[in-house]
């Protein structure tokens, strides 16, 4: 279950195919805790992507994980709105529904993180330490949002690096990552890890993980300040 006002604004809910696949799941008897759950099942899968792509010996196989993480972060996404909307829209949400909402978030972005973080490490660009530091960093903007909300202060999904805005930047390092050769990887692998031969393999993840890291730090922050600010006004 999802409470209204700890609920994040997403426009697709409106969307004709969301209210029909609400109702479908609604018919087939899925609750929104096991819909809740399987995003973290979409995300280990998506996880597990990012890092074969760093193992994949093949062109063929590369092209089917990085389609893979791409569509499994998105399911991830897909699966985080409908739990909700099965929760709110269709009553079916229980009183455990606020832990199942907010837990699976948090391993997801781990395990898809992380995995990414394995996969630019086994391709020699990064160590696993920066999947680490963008998981954390992940997991921490919603640490200050139920924190803040703890304290009185409203729930922030603001950005600029909130989840939609994390698989966002990963969709699109998995599907870059096809043609990372031919458009230019080369050039940011060279400008993170000063191999000026590099072959730009794995570049646009590297970039995607710097850009979360980056990003959801400066999320935390300004969600921290926002709420404190309103809290002193009360």
């Amino acid at each position: 279950m999802v409470v209204e006002e700890n609920r994040r604004p997403i426009s697709q809910r409106e969307r004709g195919w969301a209210k029909w696949l609400a109702r479908v799941l609604v018919k087939s008897g899925a609750s929104p805790n096991f819909i809740s759950f399987s995003s973290i099942v979409f995300a280990a899968l998506a996880g597990l992507c990012f890092y074969a792509i760093g193992i994949a010996t093949s062109a063929g196989d590369r092209v089917m994980l990085c389609l893979g993480a791409a569509l499994f972060c998105q399911l991830r996404l897909l699966a985080n709105m409908m739990d909700g909307m099965v929760a709110v829209e269709a009553g079916k949400g229980g009183p455990d529904g606020p832990v199942w909402n907010e837990l699976p978030d948090r391993f997801a972005d781990i395990f898809i993180l992380v995995g990414a973080g394995y996969g630019v490490t086994a391709l020699g660009l990064a160590d696993a330490s920066l999947g680490w530091a963008a998981a954390v960093a992940a997991v921490m903007t919603a640490y200050a949002r139920e924190v803040a909300r703890g304290a009185g202060a409203p729930a922030d999904f603001s950005g600029p690096m909130a989840k939609p805005h994390r698989m966002f930047w990963m969709t699109m390092a998995a599907l870059l990552t096809i043609f990372d050769r031919q458009i230019g990887g080369a050039l940011i692998e060279a400008a993170f890890t000063g191999d000026r031969g590099a072959d730009g393999e794995g570049a646009f993840i590297l970039l995607a993980l710097w850009l979360v890291v980056v990003g959801a730090t400066v999320t935390a922050l300004n969600r921290t300040r926002r709420a404190l600010a309103f809290l002193n006004r009360k």
